[in-house]
């Protein structure tokens, strides 16, 4: 039997990342936080963010271009008014990260700059509106966050958590059972309001520039629960991960190629400004899919990304990281190119949500990269996403405030987990070989370029692995491995569903039998029988 246990908090927020954070540090002067992290408080997407966060902070830009080259990005699908609210209130959230004490790179003595902040531009911008540290912007922003929330009184910070299900009394969502895994226990933790905070489902995917927590948890248990999905047909893929057998996951920031970085055949030769006249500044997906069709061309493992040209100082000052990782594995980018690869990158579709970050379910929220707020549509502009946690995180706490001012605490117990009928498994071999099975179903056949065929296969594999996991999970214990598996099957069923409506070509979703983009962009919505 699984040891359970109660516990009650106002708040819930299932990830800690800077969603969450910001979320949580919004809130805690006013009410009761808890917040659970399934590995290290850090261990999130957010950590693993490299080039930085857009806004609207030099003179010469304006929130009308932020917009515009946000519209154009996500090809048809934004939503406008989403898409403004995040852009006005980018530089009011730079301004409270800077109070914080986030060490934002400056600009040096020589470099004639428009603020005191360095700004780079990145692929899909019109203008330098990146505002970084160095090239590790999510870590410090990360860290930042918290060290506040660990200073704070009102707010519980436990990691090694993994959230199984939410709760719901009726239709209003009242908590979560959660897997302590350092005791095994099954807490069923009540909450007046739960916010979804977990990142995306890039693991859903054999390449990925994402950590191991990426596997569509809070898309997952909102879809179990009764929400609304939508979009996840968009998968963008990161056009520039390093191509190495002993770190593949790395990402090789986008500010690379802002900063000049020009991409290669093996043999030197440059290839971009075939596909794009913006060259290597057009967006991700067109990056991306350029790649894609250059390896698939001539049949290469890789491509190369040089900025060997901007001379040693100004790599080591702008890239010190990627500097320092490339020398554990024996590349020096300072006189040498880089070799990369497109990876799985960021979930764009979501858990429909709205301007406040409220779900379809009463005392639900969503936010970051679990959410569809309409910011992204069939593309993200790159570095619109922490800012879209930064500023949805905000907003849900202010909604979350009002809504425990209005609704009463609920006099209701909510079920423990049972147990009873579940037994230990004996092996392990069925989520090891599943887990790898779905994600080389949805690279191969669900990748950068898809078709009508490769999707029907796919569904038609992941239907019987989903049925399989379900199976498995109602006869056994819980354990971390199962529930990640669980929700990875679920998410992956969802990308396909959504990539099977889509019948044309947008954004991130290409399908080489509907090449054309259909006049008319809808959203796809994915609804819970």
């Amino acid at each position: 039997m699984v040891h359970t246990e109660r516990t009650r908090t106002d708040v819930l927020i299932i990830g800690s990342g800077i969603a969450g954070l910001t979320c949580a540090l919004h809130l805690a002067d006013h009410c009761q936080v808890t917040v659970i992290a399934k590995t290290a408080l850090d261990e999130g997407a957010t950590r693993w963010a490299q080039g930085g966060i857009a806004a609207v902070l030099d003179p010469s830009d304006s929130v009308d271009a932020h917009v515009a080259d946000t519209l154009a990005a996500g090809a048809g699908l934004c939503d406008p008014a989403i898409v403004r609210h995040v852009s006005e209130n980018s530089r009011a959230m730079i301004d409270w990260l800077v109070s914080l004490g986030v060490p934002f790179s400056r600009c040096e003595a020589s470099e004639h700059c428009p603020t005191p902040f360095h700004l780079t531009q990145e692929g899909g911008h019109s203008h330098r509106r990146v505002i970084h540290v160095a090239d590790h912007t999510g870590r410090s922003v990360e860290q930042v966050l918290l060290d506040h929330a660990k200073a704070h009184e009102n707010i519980c910070l436990m990691s090694r958590h993994e959230a199984i299900d939410l709760l719901r009394d009726d239709d209003t969502v009242i908590g979560a059972h959660v897997l302590s895994k350092n005791t095994g226990t099954i807490k069923t933790m009540q909450a007046r309001a739960v916010v979804l905070a977990t990142g995306g489902a890039s693991k859903a995917y054999l390449y990925t520039s994402n950590p191991d927590t990426s596997t569509g948890d809070g898309i997952a248990m909102a879809w179990r629960a009764g929400c609304r999905v939508v979009n996840m047909e968009f998968n963008q893929f990161h056009p520039t991960c390093l191509y190495h057998p002993h770190d593949r996951a790395f990402l090789i920031s986008e500010a690379v190629r802002g900063e000049g970085g020009i991409l290669r055949l093996p043999w030197g030769e440059r290839f971009m400004h075939h596909y794009d006249e913006r060259g290597e500044l057009a967006p991700r997906d067109i990056v991306a899919r350029a790649i894609d069709s250059e390896l698939k061309k001539h049949g290469i493992d890789h491509v190369l990304l040089d900025i060997t040209h901007r001379g040693p100082v100004f790599i080591r000052r702008h890239f010190p990281t990627i500097y320092e990782r490339l020398l554990k594995v024996g590349i020096d980018m300072t006189r040498e190119p880089i070799p990369v690869v497109p990876a799985a990158h960021y979930t764009c579709g979501g858990v429909l949500t709205d301007i406040e970050a409220r779900t379809d379910l009463p005392g639900l929220w969503a936010v970051g990269e679990t959410a569809y707020t309409g910011l992204h549509g069939a593309n993200r502009l790159a570095s619109n996403s922490l800012l879209e946690g930064l500023v949805f995180g905000q907003d849900a706490a202010l909604s979350i405030l009002r809504w425990l001012e209005e609704m009463p605490p609920r006099k209701i117990k909510a079920p423990l987990w049972d147990s009873s009928r579940a037994r230990d498994p004996q092996e392990q071999v069925l989520i090891s070989h599943d887990w790898d099975e779905i994600r080389r179903t949805m690279w191969d056949y669900v990748g950068i370029v898809r078709s009508d065929q490769r999707l029907k296969q796919a569904q038609k594999r992941i239907r019987v692995i989903q049925q399989e996991v379900e199976d498995y999970y109602c006869r056994h214990t819980v354990n971390a491995n199962l529930i990640e598996l669980r929700n990875l099957a679920l998410v992956a069923e969802l990308i396909i569903l959504s990539a099977r409506r889509r019948k044309e070509s947008r954004g991130l979703h290409y399908n080489k039998d509907h090449p054309e983009m259909r006049k008319t962009a809808r959203p796809t919505v994915l609804k819970p029988r």
